[in-house]
């Protein structure tokens, strides 16, 4: 049994744990963008040669993954936004800052449990790396840019920084320590996980404060990140797989695409460039896209690549 068998319960473990002993976990609270880079270095290190050449030849459906997350994700939450917190701008400036980061790094994670494909999952994180220094920006300054001044060069090296450096560092480690990498590369998914875990200490513990403060605000900003989280996820997948006829490995990594956004980086973010509560949507997206992820993850897994498995061994 590894770690990820009980990964949602693990998460909201140490979300609850952070939320009501957060003085345990200020030694860490600094180590959210180390741990943000961490996990974009492993998955830089985890790419192939093999798996690059495959996407390559067809680049298709990871473009269709990525304009559906920078479509159908950023529309879902400039709704939810407007729709829930017309009178919150703060907290409406949170959601949208939370819908227009790029995906979550756990949907890299995920997709690889779910025995979804892993190298478009991956290509469409490359994709949202290289575009978001300017989408994000962007978007925040047509969206919200009135109600609260966005600085666009601060955020786009903040991205770029915590992004797209640590990435390529983990190609660089292929082509100059190969060896190393062989050793480590069977590891990366333990590594990402604990990482997770410490990023969910770090800001919950760290936003607690801000989180009790406003609690009267949680259950409607929860259902609003729930909407946020679910909607995009299962019409991403829904697109893919029914609508496109694309094979389901990829159907499975769209679906954690649009679903699943860095909330870790868009709650950093707010809180350096926007205010601490601009910074409670996305703590609030972390909780809940990473439970639901993980909760897809293990339904996919046992309904679709276990049964994969079985057939593949009773063929042989």
């Amino acid at each position: 049994m590894n770690i990820s068998t009980f990964l949602p319960l693990w998460l909201i473990f140490c979300s609850l744990l952070a939320y009501f002993i957060p003085h345990a976990f200020t030694s860490i609270q600094g180590l959210t963008e180390f741990c943000l880079g961490l996990i974009f270095f492993l998955m830089g290190m985890s790419l192939s040669t093999e798996q690059l050449l495959k996407v390559v030849k067809q680049p298709k459906n990871a473009f269709i993954g990525f304009l559906l997350k920078w479509t159908l994700t950023v529309s879902v939450s400039l709704v939810i936004a407007f729709l829930f917190m017309n009178k919150l701008p703060e907290i409406a400036a949170g959601i949208i800052l939370a819908g227009t980061v790029p995906s979550g790094t756990s949907a890299n994670l995920y997709t690889f449990i779910a025995g979804g494909e892993v190298a478009v999952s991956l290509t469409m994180a490359t994709l949202d790396t290289v575009v978001s220094p300017l989408l994000t920006p962007t978007l925040m300054q047509i969206t919200v840019g009135q109600i609260i001044p966005i600085d666009f060069w601060s955020l786009f090296f903040n991205i770029f920084v915590v992004v797209f450096v640590p990435l390529f560092l983990g190609l660089l480690m292929q082509w100059v320590l190969p060896k190393i990498v062989g050793k480590v590369k069977p590891h990366t998914s333990i590594f990402s996980q604990l990482a997770l875990f410490v990023i969910v200490l770090a800001v919950v513990s760290k936003a607690q404060p801000t989180l009790q403060e406003n609690v009267s605000f949680l259950p409607l900003i929860f259902i609003a990140v729930a909407i946020q989280v679910v909607v995009p996820m299962i019409a991403g997948y829904m697109i893919a797989r029914k609508l496109l006829r694309i094979e389901i490995e990829h159907a499975i990594a769209i679906g954690f695409h649009t679903g699943i956004c860095n909330t870790a980086l868009s709650a950093t973010l707010a809180t350096e460039h926007l205010t601490s509560l601009a910074a409670v949507p996305s703590v609030a997206n972390m909780i809940v896209n990473l439970t639901v992820g993980a909760i897809v993850a293990k339904y996919f897994e046992q309904n679709y690549l276990n049964k994969k498995v079985s057939n593949s061994e009773s063929i042989e």
